[in-house]
C-alpha cells in the first residue's frame, strides 16, 4: 500500500483531523492490505506464508469489527456498507 493510498483511506474514515486509530480507520487499512494480498495469492498459489498473514489480518478484522458492533452498532453498519466486506 502507496502512502498516498494510505492518507486516502485516512481522510476518508478518520473521525477527526490526526485520527489513525479508531476502529473505522483500523478496519478500512486491514481490509485494503487484505484486498490487496488476496491477488497476491491469486498469482502466487503456493505461498503459504503470506496465507497464514492473510489469514491473521482476517482474524483481527474480525474482532475488531465484533467489537465496534457491540459498542455502536449504528456505526458498525456504515463501516460494513461503505466498505462492502458483508453481506
Amino acid at each position: 500500500m502507496t502512502k498516498e493510498r494510505k492518507s486516502e483511506i485516512l481522510t476518508e474514515f478518520a473521525k477527526k483531523d490526526k485520527d489513525t486509530g479508531s476502529v473505522e480507520v483500523q478496519v478500512a487499512l486491514l481490509t485494503e492490505r487484505i484486498n490487496n494480498l488476496t491477488e497476491h495469492l491469486r498469482v502466487h498459489k503456493k505461498d503459504e506464508h503470506s496465507r497464514r498473514g492473510l489469514l491473521i489480518m482476517v482474524g483481527k478484522r474480525k474482532r475488531l469489527l465484533k467489537y465496534l458492533e457491540s459498542k455502536d452498532i449504528d456505526r458498525y453498519r456504515e463501516l460494513i456498507n461503505k466498505l462492502g466486506i458483508r453481506k
